[in-house]
Order: structure tokens, then C-alpha cells, then sequence
């Protein structure tokens, strides 16, 4: 069975990146992968030093051993200041080659404004740098505050839509990478 891990990379309480994440990995299990999200909010995790023991820390552990028992990927972020939010990249930071390389990702990024591509990019290229693939369907949610109903469902069907092609072509392209 395809085995799909998801990062939510947002602290707030009521998080619109992770109601993302939520639709997105319901969408994957509905078909037939097995998915298990890592909520970052609950995990203790120490900002990256570069080194290699976070003993201290058992999350760390969790989070890199997860991860490499997974097959693919389900990066969901807020977009703070251009960018991947600071939990997400300390929580790629916590991992290396051993842990992402040869996965496959999907990306989601939630924005309070107009929806743009710039967290994309940045977990773009820090994926394709510990030499992940990243699938070319990728979804960025724009002033999420009116995204989304009282059940944490898109409003938008357009992007309900898109999210059901980003869950297949994670699956699908989860399955054929690791065919070999």
C-alpha cells in the first residue's frame, strides 16, 4: 500500500494550511493510499543547529522516522512573508537526504491575500535540493479566510477540483516512482 505522510507547517490554532491538508489527505486515502499527518503544532521540535543529535528531543526521531517509512509527501504551508512558514523549513531542516530523498511531494500553500506561487517555489526548491521529486499539480489556496465553509470545505469548486487532480497525481506518480 502507498504510504503518504502530511506536514502541516502552521502553529495557529485554527489553521487554514492545516484544513488544507485535511481535504487534501482525505482525498489521497479515498484513493486507497494509507496517510498519516504530523501536526507540528504537537510535536516538540528544537530549531535546526546543524547537528546531528537531537537526542533530547524524541519528536525529532518521530518526524525523521516517519517520514522515511513514507513513500511521498503532503507539504501544506502558510505563506509568511513570501516564503514557507519558519516551522515548516526548521522541520525540513530536521531531516536530509536519508529522510527525503526519492519521495515524492505534493505542495499546498494558504495565503491571507491573492493567491501566487511563492511558498511553492521555496518547498520546490529545497525538495529538489535533498533530490525529492515534486509533482507538477500543486495548490495555493488565496485569502484563505473566505476559502473555506464552517466545515473546513473549499467554497470554490474550481479548487475542490484541483485538489482531487493533486491527490491523484500523488498517488498515481507515488506509485509508479516506486514501482522500481
Amino acid at each position: 500500500m502507498t504510504k503518504i505522510v502530511g506536514i502541516g507547517g502552521s502553529l495557529r490554532t485554527t489553521s487554514y494550511s492545516m484544513m488544507a491538508l485535511k481535504l487534501a489527505a482525505d482525498r489521497v486515502q479515498s484513493l486507497g493510499a494509507d496517510v498519516q499527518i504530523l501536526d507540528l503544532r504537537t510535536m516538540t521540535l528544537p530549531f535546526c543547529d546543524g547537528g546531528k543529535d537531537y537526542s533530547d528531543f524524541p519528536d525529532v526521531s518521530l518526524l525523521q522516522k516517519t517520514v522515511t517509512e513514507a513513500d511521498g509527501l503532503i507539504l501544506a504551508t502558510p505563506e509568511y512573508h513570501g516564503s514557507v512558514s519558519g516551522v515548516m523549513k526548521n522541520a525540513l531542516d530536521l531531516m536530509g537526504f536519508t529522510e527525503l530523498s526519492g519521495k515524492v511531494a505534493g505542495l499546498v500553500s494558504v495565503l491571507g491575500g491573492q493567491s501566487n506561487s511563492n511558498a511553492l517555489n521555496e518547498m520546490r526548491l529545497i525538495m529538489r535540493w535533498v533530490h525529492a521529486w515534486v509533482i507538477p499539480e500543486q495548490i495555493a489556496i488565496g485569502q484563505a479566510w473566505r476559502a473555506f465553509d464552517e466545515d473546513g470545505k473549499l467554497i470554490d469548486e474550481k479548487l475542490a477540483e484541483r485538489l482531487d487532480e493533486f491527490a491523484k497525481s500523488l498517488v498515481t506518480n507515488t506509485q509508479k516512482l516506486n514501482q522500481g
